[in-house]
């Protein structure tokens, strides 16, 4: 089987999923592949961030907009660069997670995606369902799962 030449990892700005990053810059790094690392998010309305913006100040373009997942994503290139990953491109993208990963995964013509388990073990991801488990049944390519909890 052939390395695998396009990745898709997505992050949300936390310490696991900076694990799963890291992971699958590893695997860019050992395979050559190219690194496309996504984090969705959803524009917040002006009455959810007006407080936190008076509280801010001069930080309060932290808060609005894509600008929290832009920093999730500055980090986790560098992380990625730490590992040894070269071809690394990063996207914020308005959605929900697993549309993201889905859409990233169709546009980059990826054929690995990689996530980290956060919520698979969980009630409410038992319940309800997880990011990282309808993400494994709706990629379409292969899935690494990091163990990240």
């Amino acid at each position: 089987m052939p390395a695998y030449k396009t990745i898709v990892v997505g992050t949300d700005g936390s310490s696991t999923s900076f694990a799963a990053v890291e992971r699958a810059a590893g695997v860019a790094a050992d395979s050559d592949a190219t690194l496309v690392i996504v984090s969705a998010y959803t524009p917040a309305s002006r009455e959810d961030t007006a407080g936190a913006e008076d509280a801010l100040k001069d930080e309060a373009y932290l808060v609005t907009g894509w600008t929290p997942a832009e920093e999730a994503l500055r980090e986790a290139a560098d992380r990625a660069a730490a590992v040894g990953a070269k071809n690394v491109s990063t996207h914020a993208e308005d959605g929900a997670p697993v549309d993201v990963l889905r859409k990233a995964v169709k546009t980059h013509n990826a054929d690995l995606l990689v996530i980290g388990n956060r919520g698979l073990n969980t009630f409410s991801g038992r319940l309800l369902g997880s990011v990282p488990a309808d993400a494994t049944r709706r990629a379409g390519v292969d899935v690494l799962v990091v163990h990240t909890t």
